[in-house]
């Protein structure tokens, strides 16, 4: 059996009448790269920083490496890797000056800490770059040398919130490469995103919202989650054409939404679309669910009505749509 690195049984957090995490039970095994996803304000970062050992949980129970967070909060903090959403470094301060900082902070000395400094700066590909300020750095930069920072100590877990937000496309990537090669030398990583194409990069994935687990699972074995089959229509009237669709005169769809610039419909797995009328002059085709596809079916279970007011759009990121049966183009 694996050694499980995180657990938490109806873990919760209260802040006055507002519960921001409610009653989430989830385990990540040791040396898993585990996705939580969910959009802005949902809980991932309040989960994170009580797994962190930051905020004592209102009630339920929680274990991060054995340790109990309502117990040995300080404890824990000591023992893993974190990295906040927001930039966590001292931009008044060169790298190297960083680097000294955190690693006297965990407690490095000699020629350990020398070792493990010229190590992060390595990581980071800032050599040449130690006297620089970091905030002369540009956002990809400055990420990895945050998360240099966070796991000089040689953490067993490392929690990172929201890591690649602000920075370019070409960053993200090298940093997700950053994060497997952590994950193959056993370290466990939980990440939050909103971007859901980062999911495909995990080993599981769980999504929040409100404050509630609504799916914890591999990516392949969500995308099973999603019923019948998904057709992606590119069209120069989408608007007017999704009006249609969802005024019924393409038959029986189980949903439609924008997704970026195309449309994505839902129908029974019997039903094939490609012949309707109202897609003349469009380009249909069946395609296989994105994870966006997979949170966008999963909230609407969860709330059960419509989810026009709060779509997903095709640009990787959680973000709200209007209501196309009302608004209009331009």
């Amino acid at each position: 059996m694996p050694k499980i690195a995180v657990e938490t049984r109806e873990l919760t957090k209260k802040f006055g009448d507002f519960t921001a995490v409610d009653h989430i039970t989830m385990s990540i095994e040791e040396g898993k790269v585990y996705g939580f996803l969910g959009p802005n304000g949902s809980g991932k970062s309040t989960t994170i920083r009580m797994l962190c050992g930051l905020l004592a949980p209102t009630s339920g129970v929680g274990l991060v490496l054995g340790m109990d967070l309502s117990k040995e909060g300080r404890k824990i903090k000591n023992q893993v890797g974190y990295m906040s959403q927001k930039f966590s470094l001292y931009p008044d301060m060169t790298v190297i000056e960083n680097l000294d900082l955190y690693s006297g902070l965990y407690g490095l000395k000699g020629a350990e800490k020398k070792e493990r400094i010229e190590q992060m700066i390595a990581l980071a590909g800032l050599q040449g770059r130690e006297d620089e300020q970091t905030s002369l750095l540009s956002g990809g930069w400055r990420q990895r040398l945050a998360l240099g920072c966070a796991i000089l100590h040689r953490p067993k877990i490392l929690f990172l919130d929201e890591p690649t937000s602000g920075v370019d496309p070409k960053a993200r990537r090298l940093f997700w490469d950053i994060i497997y090669n952590l994950a193959a030398d056993g370290t466990t990583v939980m990440v939050t995103t909103h971007f859901m194409d980062e999911a495909e990069h995990c080993d599981k994935v769980a999504f929040i919202y409100f404050g509630g687990l609504i799916a914890d699972d591999t990516p392949v074995d969500l995308k099973k989650l999603i019923p019948g089959k998904l057709y992606e229509v590119e069209s120069e009237n989408g608007f007017e054409l999704l009006a249609s669709i969802q005024r019924g005169e393409a038959g029986t769809v189980m949903d439609s939404y924008f997704f970026g610039k195309k449309l994505h419909l839902l129908v029974a797995k019997n039903i094939s679309i490609e012949d309707e009328k109202i897609f003349k002059g469009s380009v249909v085709k069946e395609i296989t669910p994105s994870m966006e596809d997979v949170f966008a079916y999963l909230v609407k279970k969860e709330s059960g009505k419509e989810l026009d007011g709060g779509r997903i759009s095709g640009t990787g990121e959680i973000r709200l749509n209007v209501d196309v049966s009302t608004a209009k183009e331009g």
